[in-house]
C-alpha cells in the first residue's frame, strides 16, 4: 500500500522542451525550390518559336509599311535566335506583296489627307454659317433698338468680335460707369446673347492716351478692366448666364488701328464681346479666310 501510494505520489519529471537547431533548413529548402522555379520560367520564357517570330515580323511589316529590325545578345548558351547577327533585318527576309505597291500607298495616304481637309474645311464653314447667323441677329436688334452704328462685327479664329465704342456710347471719359445708351444696346443683345449656346468672352480695351494723373485709375489697365466686368454684371443681369462669361482688361495692347490713325482715340477704347467659336482649333484657322472671301465676293 505504501509502496503504491510512493509511486502514484511520484511526480512526473518534466523536461526543457529540445530546441530543433534545424528549422533554418526548411526556409532554405523552399528559397532554393522558388528560385529554381524563376530559373525554369525564364529559361522557358527565352526559347522563341522562330517561325512564329518571323510571321508576327512579317504581319507588323505589312502594317507599319517598314521593315522591323530585331537586336539579339549572346548568352552563355548561344544567341536567343541562333544563327542570326546582332541586328537583322526581318523585312529584308519578307518578300514584299505584291498585290501592293508604293504608289497605291502614297495615293492612299493623298485621299486620306484630302479626307481630313475636306471633313475640316466643312466643320469650319458649318462654324462660320452659326457665326454669322448670330451677327445677323445682333445686328438686326441694335437696329430695331436705334442703335444700327454702335457695334461692328469681325469673324477671326476665335469667332463672332462685336466691338462696341466705349466713349460716349458705353462709358463716359474714363468712367466705369454704363451711360443710359449703354444700357440700352446692352439690353437690345442680350436676348440674343442668351439663346446662344457658345461661351462669351467680355473683353475691356483703351486708346494709347494716359488716364489723368491723380484720378480714379492708377493705369488703363485697371478702367479697361472695370469696364468689361461692368458690362459682364449688366448682361448677367439681363439673363446671359454668369457661367458661360468671362471678363478681362487688356489696356492699349490690342488696338484695333494704329495710334496715326485719326480715329484711333474713339477707336480703339472700346468693349468687345467675343462670342467663341465651338469648332475644333483647325477648323477655326480656316474662319478668318472664309470671311475674307466672302467680304470680297459680296459687291
Amino acid at each position: 500500500m505504501s509502496a503504491a501510494r510512493g509511486r502514484r505520489g511520484k511526480k512526473h519529471e518534466e523536461h526543457e522542451e529540445h530546441e530543433n537547431h534545424e528549422r533554418w533548413l526548411v526556409s532554405g529548402f523552399d528559397m532554393m525550390t522558388l528560385l529554381f522555379v524563376l530559373f525554369v520560367v525564364l529559361f522557358a520564357m527565352s526559347k522563341v518559336d522562330e517561325q512564329k517570330f518571323a510571321a508576327l515580323a512579317k504581319g507588323m511589316s505589312e502594317a507599319f509599311g517598314t521593315p522591323v529590325s530585331v537586336m539579339t545578345s549572346a548568352t552563355p548558351d548561344g544567341a536567343v535566335l541562333d544563327g542570326l547577327p546582332g541586328a537583322i533585318d526581318i523585312g529584308s527576309a519578307i518578300p514584299p506583296d505584291p498585290t501592293v505597291s508604293t504608289a497605291q500607298v502614297d495615293a492612299a495616304a493623298a485621299a486620306a489627307a484630302a479626307e481630313r481637309a475636306q471633313r475640316v474645311a466643312a466643320e469650319a464653314r458649318s462654324a462660320y454659317d452659326e457665326l454669322a447667323a448670330a451677327k445677323a441677329a445682333l445686328q438686326a436688334a441694335l437696329t430695331a433698338a436705334g442703335y444700327p452704328d454702335a457695334a461692328r462685327f469681325e469673324i477671326d479664329e476665335r469667332g463672332l468680335v462685336v466691338h462696341i465704342v466705349a466713349d460716349a456710347v458705353l462709358f463716359d471719359a474714363e468712367e466705369a460707369v454704363l451711360r443710359p445708351e449703354g444700357r440700352a444696346i446692352l439690353t437690345a443683345v442680350a436676348p440674343t446673347l442668351v439663346e446662344l449656346p457658345n461661351v462669351l468672352r467680355v473683353e475691356g480695351h483703351a486708346n494709347h492716351l494716359p488716364v489723368t494723373r491723380g484720378g480714379n485709375w492708377p493705369s488703363n489697365w485697371e478702367l479697361s478692366g472695370w469696364r468689361a466686368s461692368t458690362v459682364l454684371r449688366y448682361l448677367a443681369g439681363d439673363g446671359v448666364p454668369e457661367g458661360r462669361m468671362s471678363a478681362s482688361g487688356y489696356s492699349s495692347t490690342q488696338p484695333l488701328v494704329p495710334e496715326s490713325d485719326p480715329t484711333a482715340i474713339s477707336v480703339n477704347r472700346r468693349v468687345d464681346v467675343v462670342v467663341l467659336s465651338t469648332a475644333s482649333a483647325e477648323a477655326n484657322a480656316l474662319l478668318p479666310g472664309i470671311d475674307a472671301a466672302l467680304q470680297e465676293a459680296t459687291p
